[in-house]
């Protein structure tokens, strides 16, 4: 498969600019061209501003800024572009200027260069008539600001090869990207209905349903969005909204451009976003609401039954691309089959349109775990990257359901456990925990917790080798997760903690128990106690993990490759004091003043008393008694209604992110 380490970029706007910034900041070697040294130079000094933002905010530091600059090169010759492994165009929306250019590239770059259009509007397979090796080439199309928006949606053309589509998605991967799948339909999935939900916004305007204000803050409400559709559009560009609605009119009289649009296009100005003072009446918002809703259900159905993404991925793409709080298909679940067909019905009969079969719930399962098998081994892996990995009830279903069909298969002896996006697993979903406290059914997080540690121990104690293969964070259930299996191995960028105690609970999942049988209790306490993040490194310091591989050696693993040779770890230096001070001194004792140093000096020893003052007392007292007692998983069951029943845990789980001083009770 093409490993690709060199990028060329071509176009220096806004998107490739952005692009070249993500690429170089990810460790690849980037080329940024285009026809003009003036545009290449404003796009670098693009690049250039929003490092500096981020130096101001401490995003980066002063040497990151410095080594992503020397990643990227420009020019306007694209010669220079005959070494790329990867040659991404990123220029204007103009079907014969990109059959142009890849015209050219292809008397420039070798035969295995991959070369991908970052087009939003034309059909990839159309565009691969103007290639030679066809088959090396792609769609990738990103989303703005292409340094910051994680989602990329990847088109293979007619005759593009698995092989460029599998090297592209780890590409995508290895670039900090967050991959879905789409056939090479005209607008592919997120702009099939996010443009037309737009171009709705302007139709109600022009029938004076509401002002801009309104229809904005209506839309903001029940798409759970920080921007409507008129000043999405305003920083997005009017044009680019009325030329990706043209392209789309191909699908019928629902999708004609709204005349307004047109109009406000070819001003060249943008909305002026006014109205929002007057406070909309009922009949105002369930008009808004029906109708943008109506387009939304519409076209998503469509979408569906023409199975030109699957509904994961179109609901990870609203959320992750167009930061949605609920993608389409969360609000399609939220307002169940017969609002739905009611809501298209009537949009459909607005239009002289066709109810799309994508209407029925059949066409709405979400899979939250993927599930794929490789002669003997199995890979699952977590994916709802949108709320990185979190564990709930239907997520901890899917994966006791995924593991056990790979349990079951006679021909499957090693078992992959891995995450998509930026986490592993972030832990399990604090909004579970908050509502069901907050209406008194604590007994629910009894039961889910019970459930996932049925779960665990199935897998815990599974005949079949079962590998943790570390992707991103692995926090609280995550990392209790991994220390299921029989090995874990880590990308270098990992981190892991238990923050439990931080919030005002404890680790429920076997956290207590399996981290001690490790690393030792001593340590066991350290972590969960201060609740202290490991990076990959420092974990297998301690043994908490295996080892650290690359990205390269990751997917090799995944893709069927041999595993990493595993070295005696032996714990020393600082770990070894931190486990002997934390054996010998009781919780109590240590903010009483009465502790023995062990190996500790003085200065340390206040850093991790300053550390625990921050934490909830009642939880750090049950965790650290459930590891002294050892009593196994099952342990942690007893302490649950007790820790959630506390105001520490209420005050905790519902100001994540913000300092909470804890009472004790």
């Amino acid at each position: 498969m093409k490993k690709i380490s060199t990028v060329g970029v071509v176009g220096a706007g806004t998107m490739g600019s952005g692009l070249a910034q993500k690429f170089s900041q990810e460790g690849f070697e980037v080329i940024l061209a285009d026809r003009s040294i003036e545009f290449v130079n404003k796009g670098l000094a693009g690049i250039k501003k929003v490092l500096n933002e981020g130096l101001e905010k401490k995003v980066f530091t002063q040497g990151q800024v410095e080594e992503y600059l020397l990643n990227i090169k420009g020019t306007d010759s694209l010669e220079d572009l005959a070494d790329c492994d990867i040659v991404i165009e990123a220029i204007f929306e103009d079907f014969k200027a990109k059959e142009d250019l890849f015209k050219q590239l292809c008397e420039i770059v070798p035969d295995d260069t991959i070369l991908a259009t970052n087009t939003s509007s034309f059909s990839v397979s159309e565009l691969a008539s103007a290639i030679t090796n066809p088959a090396r080439f792609i769609g990738v199309h990103y989303f703005y600001h292409a340094a910051k928006n994680r989602l990329v949606e990847i088109i293979p053309g007619s005759k593009t090869s698995s092989e460029t589509t599998r090297a592209v998605y780890r590409f995508a991967i290895q670039s900090g990207k967050d991959p879905i799948f789409t056939e090479d339909a005209y607008g592919f999935a997120i702009n099939r209905f996010f443009v037309p939900w737009l171009n709705e916004a302007c139709r109600l305007l022009h029938e004076e349903k509401g002002s801009i204000g309104m229809i904005d803050a209506v839309c903001m409400k029940t798409f759970g969005i920080g921007m409507g559709p008129f000043a999405l559009m305003n920083a997005t560009g009017v044009p680019i909204a009325m030329h990706s609605q043209k392209t789309l009119e191909i699908y019928g009289p629902a999708y004609k451009v709204s005349s307004l649009l047109e109009h406000k296009a070819e001003s060249k100005t943008n909305w002026e976003i006014n109205g929002s003072e007057t406070v909309p009446t009922e009949q105002d918002v369930k008009e808004i609401n029906e109708r943008m809703l109506g387009c939304t259900f519409f076209v998503c159905s469509q979408i569906l039954e023409e199975d030109v993404c699957s509904a994961t991925d179109l609901n990870k793409g609203a959320k992750i691309g167009l930061k949605w709080r609920k993608g389409p298909v969360d609000l399609m679940l939220q307002y169940g089959e017969t609002e739905v067909k009611r809501l298209v019905a009537n949009y459909v009969d607005l239009y002289q349109e066709s109810l799309p079969d994508g209407i029925q719930k059949k066409y709405w399962e979400l899979e939250f775990v993927s599930y794929s098998k490789m002669k003997n081994r199995a890979t699952i892996t977590m994916n709802r990257p949108e709320d990185l990995n979190a564990l709930n009830e239907d997520v901890m279903k899917q994966l006791d359901l995924q593991f056990s069909k790979a349990e079951e298969d006679p021909d499957i002896d090693t078992i992959f456990i891995t995450g998509s996006g930026k986490a592993f697993i972030a832990g399990a979903d604090i909004r579970f925990f908050v509502k069901n406290m907050k209406s008194h059914t604590i007994s629910n997080i009894v039961n889910f917790t019970k459930y996932g540690q049925t779960v665990f121990e199935k897998i815990d104690k599974s005949q079949k080798k079962v590998i943790a293969l570390l992707n991103g964070l692995a926090l609280g259930g995550g990392l209790e997760l991994a220390l299921c299996a029989d090995h874990i191995f880590a990308l270098s960028k990992v981190n892991l903690a238990f923050p439990e105690t931080g919030i005002g609970i404890y680790p429920g999942l076997g956290g207590t128990q399996r981290t001690s049988l490790r690393i030792g209790k001593g340590l066991a306490k350290y972590l969960v106690l201060t609740g202290k993040s490991l990076s990959a490194k420092e974990a297998e310091e301690i043994g908490l993990l295996d080892k650290v591989i690359s990205s390269d050696e990751y997917f090799e693993i995944l893709e069927g490759g041999k595993l990493p040779e595993l070295s005696k770890k032996t714990c020393s230096g600082k770990w070894l004091a931190y486990a002997d001070f934390y054996q010998k001194n009781k919780l109590d004792s240590i903010f009483e003043g009465n502790y023995e140093l062990a190996g500790l000096e003085k200065e340390e020893l206040e850093k991790l008393r300053k550390s625990m003052s921050f934490k909830a007392p009642v939880a750090m007292h049950f965790a650290e008694e459930l590891i002294d007692n050892a009593r196994g998983p099952a342990s942690e069951l007893e302490k649950l209604t007790a820790v959630f029943s506390t105001e520490d845990a209420m005050a905790g789980l519902s100001s994540i992110g913000q300092k909470v001083t804890y009472q004790g009770k």
